[in-house]
């Protein structure tokens, strides 16, 4: 199991924005294409409370690049993705990892 660690640092106060249509639009479509989600965290405490963390669950690299690849491309998605920045931008950047669990670590 590979787990990817993917922050969207959203621009000031688009936050609830970005929450939003992970909850309504980008779950359904990632349904979809088969891509599991790990699980979601906002930032309480720390360096920015703009930020949305989240994981994601692959059996592999290739599975990884063929249902991102997939999601990427969706007509679906970019006419969504297009509809909820119609006032703007959500997100200001991305950072990506691709995570390897240590020998003891209680997920593998």
């Amino acid at each position: 199991m590979i787990h990817e660690l993917r922050i969207y640092h959203c621009i000031s106060g688009r936050l609830p924005n970005l929450l939003r249509r992970f909850e309504t639009v980008t779950l359904d479509i990632w349904k979809k294409h088969g891509i599991r989600q790990a699980g979601f965290w906002t930032v309480t405490i720390g360096d920015s409370n703009q930020d949305l963390y989240y994981l994601l669950e692959w059996e592999s690299l290739a599975e990884r690049e063929q249902k991102w690849t997939a999601f990427q491309a969706d007509p679906e998605w970019i006419a969504k993705r297009a509809e909820t920045e119609k006032d703007g931008a959500i997100v200001a950047t991305v950072s990506n990892l691709i995570l390897q669990p240590t020998a003891f670590s209680s997920v593998k």
